[in-house]
């Protein structure tokens, strides 16, 4: 008992000294957390890593990629421009950091509208004293001289002048008005068509290439001799033989401007437009530094010379007479080379087909064996066809066939393997073709009566 007593007197002491003696403990923060509080007090500038990930929030995953795609395109098209020699004046347009269109407004506000006339003659010509007789239209004739921005060398006979209103001064050239619609007949883009394209033909292609290519790429051969080079061919033949498909591969061939008339074009409903749209087409074709002039279909105004007592083709001869005059008249044709291509060679005038107007008539006939196992193998050269055709027996089923009967059979040969949905074309496929397109339409052919004249 007295045990018990003692240490419950014992045990509150011992727990008043410990409660004394014990240390305060502080709380601690994570080491973390203060450099946080610090740097929120003292800001750091961003540095490089930093910026980049600002950057790219918010972009796609390919966003890189394709922002360097784009570079690398500039930059490419950038070095094209460079090798070709192309500025920023050829494209038609300055760049838009040199656009003033506040100035240029007021420079078209403040300069006075020109009047067309024309330079009829110049008096006293390579003088200081040089004077140019122009002709205003509605309202007279005058003699005066130059402005400041025009050179004498600029201006020749026949001229069309732009002059002002006041002193009527020349003050600029103008090109020669030329219809749009013979401006139109000038073919911008090169045909995709070679001379590998164009199959059994191999003598009219060496004709063709002497007339044309020769004098243009080696002019010199024939100064050194003394001749002239020829100027005009005509290629006749049946339809379908590759006439029309050899002047777009010489078209192809060549650097020259290559014009394209078809001759029902020229044929006019009033008096006197069939003959200024030729004299218009060439005086456009003698402006370049070669041309080539093609009239496809010539037999619609070439056609010869007769009275019928009523008078309805007189404008068709008109036109006729004017191209006879453009090609040997007293103006010299220049560096152009004439084409024309027609079906029937027998109706056209004879005064057209004289040497020295067309030097060279090239005869386009019916291909023989070889020929048209050539242009088979031409229009098979992008289809998928199976290797084991035959092509040969396939020209020995085709006889008095045309270039153009033999792509149709190629075509239809197409459809057979496209209506049995297979992937390539058969020998089969072309012997049903041949049925169908050879001796199907052979009533309706026309070849025999063209062969009246081959």
């Amino acid at each position: 008992m007295f045990i018990c007593f003692a240490r419950h007197l014992l045990l509150p002491s011992f727990c008043r000294r410990s409660r004394k003696t014990a240390p305060e403990t502080k709380q601690v923060m994570p080491t973390d957390i203060e450099d946080e509080i610090k740097d929120e007090k003292n800001p750091r500038p961003l540095d490089e890593d930093d910026i980049a990930l600002l950057k790219t929030y918010g972009l796609g995953p390919y966003s890189t990629s394709i922002k360097k795609a784009e570079k690398d395109v500039k930059e490419m098209s950038k070095r094209i421009n460079d090798l070709c020699g192309i500025k920023e004046s050829d494209t038609g347009l300055a760049a838009p950091s040199q656009w003033d269109l506040v100035s240029d407004k007021q420079m078209m506000q403040e300069e006075q509208p020109l009047q067309v006339a024309r330079c009829t003659k110049i008096i006293n010509p390579n003088t200081e004293d040089a004077k140019y007789v122009i002709n205003v239209k509605q309202i007279a004739k005058f003699v005066v001289g130059l402005g400041d921005k025009v050179s004498p060398t600029d201006i020749e006979e026949g001229m069309r002048v732009g002059v002002d209103r006041n002193k009527y001064q020349i003050q600029i050239p103008l090109p020669p008005k030329i219809d749009p619609s013979v401006t139109m007949m000038t073919v911008e883009e090169k045909p995709d068509v070679t001379y590998n394209d164009v199959g059994g033909c191999k003598e009219q292609i060496e004709k063709m290439r002497e007339v044309v290519e020769l004098p243009m790429l080696h002019p010199e051969k024939f100064v050194k001799l003394g001749i002239d080079p020829p100027k005009g061919v005509l290629c006749y033949g049946p339809p379908g033989t590759g006439k029309t498909l050899l002047a777009r591969a010489v078209a192809n061939r060549t650097d020259a401007c290559f014009i394209r008339v078809i001759g029902s074009e020229l044929v006019q409903k009033y008096v006197g437009e069939g003959a200024r749209m030729v004299r218009e087409l060439f005086q456009m074709a003698r402006s370049k530094k070669a041309c080539i002039v093609f009239f496809d279909e010539v037999d619609a105004i070439g056609g010869a010379r007769f009275d019928d007592g009523v008078g309805g083709d007189n404008e068709v001869q008109r036109t006729m007479l004017e191209i006879v005059n453009q090609l040997d008249g007293f103006d010299a044709r220049g560096n152009i080379k004439v084409l024309m291509a027609t079906n029937r060679p027998d109706t056209l005038d004879p005064a057209l087909l004289r040497p020295g107007r067309l030097d060279r008539k090239v005869e386009f006939g019916l291909p023989d064996m070889e020929s048209r196992t050539q242009i088979f193998k031409i229009h098979t050269r992008t289809m998928n066809c199976e290797r084991d055709v035959r092509f040969e027996l396939l020209a020995r089923l085709c006889p008095n066939s045309t270039g153009a009967d033999i792509r149709s059979v190629c075509t239809e040969a197409g459809m057979y393997a496209i209506r049995a949905r297979r992937k390539t074309v058969t020998e089969k496929d072309f012997l049903d073709a041949v049925n169908k397109v050879i001796k199907g339409y052979q009533k309706f052919s026309a070849t025999p009566k063209y062969m009246v004249y081959n």
